[in-house]
């Protein structure tokens, strides 16, 4: 399967046209690179399950999206060379090669304006809005500083890993589709519709830009700033409520016996004469 040639004619250039690189490998190290990615890809995605099942706010959620992120992290450079890709200049796109910054940061800032609009629109469908707000959870209860940490260094870990290692080891038949195909099949160990959807739209665009770019920069730095911003600016829409903890009823207590009046007794007493 490939991208149709009426979707690209409808993108922007810097995210069609190629820029040139020569990123060619020996086969032993391409069959060692699809080895490590294969292994890196199973155990990520096992914790990605495992990291979102947990409590917010626990050390047990903290500990394993780092774990996630580290795997990511040494199995996307663990599997061979990485790079970091180029960009052509706009007015003189022959000759001039630079590192992408500045549209990369803008696509991000883009992808969350149409993500704020589907997300309006998501939380009048219950199961979207459940799936949402389930997440958004770990950053409405967890620390503010730790949550943002753990979103950056999870977004930068994947793009090491999946437009990184894993793109690479794909080779030359569609490269995009397949990466982002193996981008929703681990996201699926979430077992959460809200965030597969998202990293099939995100990582479609990721991967047109490690295929323009040639590198991990471009997809790196729109992974962060659109997390950045979802982050930021999602939680509110959804009241996210904590779990209230549930807490054993107590008995309603027993009325106190009122004490017989004298009266009361000397009846008693009289009738039993």
């Amino acid at each position: 399967m490939r991208i149709p040639d009426r979707v690209l004619r409808a993108l922007p250039p810097w995210l069609v046209e190629k820029v040139p690189r020569d990123h060619r490998e020996s086969d032993a190290a391409f069959r060692r690179r699809r080895r490590v990615v294969t292994g890196t890809a199973m155990a990520g995605a096992g914790l990605l399950g495992a990291s979102l099942s947990t409590t917010p706010d626990s050390t047990r959620f903290y500990g394993l999206t780092a774990a996630t992120a580290a795997t990511w992290v040494v199995g996307g450079v663990a599997s061979g060379p990485l790079h970091l890709g180029w960009m052509q200049h706009r007015r003189r796109p022959e000759s001039i090669l630079r590192r992408p910054v500045l549209t990369p940061v803008l696509t991000g800032v883009a992808a969350f304006g149409g993500f704020y609009a589907c997300a309006l629109v998501a939380r009048h469908i219950p199961v979207l809005e459940r799936a949402i707000s389930s997440v958004l959870r770990y950053a409405d209860e967890g620390s503010d500083r730790l949550v943002l940490l753990t979103t950056l260094s999870n977004g930068a870990a994947e793009e090491v890993f999946f437009r990184g290692a894993l793109y690479a080891a794909v080779g030359e038949k569609h490269p995009v589709v397949a990466s982002t195909g193996v981008y929703m099949l681990a996201t699926l160990a979430t077992r959460n519709p809200a965030l597969v959807l998202a990293s099939g739209a995100m990582g479609a665009l990721f991967g047109l830009q490690r295929r323009s770019s040639g590198g991990i920069q471009a997809p790196l730095l729109t992974h962060l700033t659109w997390s950045t911003l979802m982050l930021r600016y999602l939680p509110p829409l959804f009241n996210v409520a904590p779990v209230a903890s549930a807490e054993p009823m107590s008995e309603p207590t027993a009325e106190p016996r009122k004490a017989d009046s004298p009266s009361n007794s000397r009846s008693t007493s009289e009738s039993s004469t």
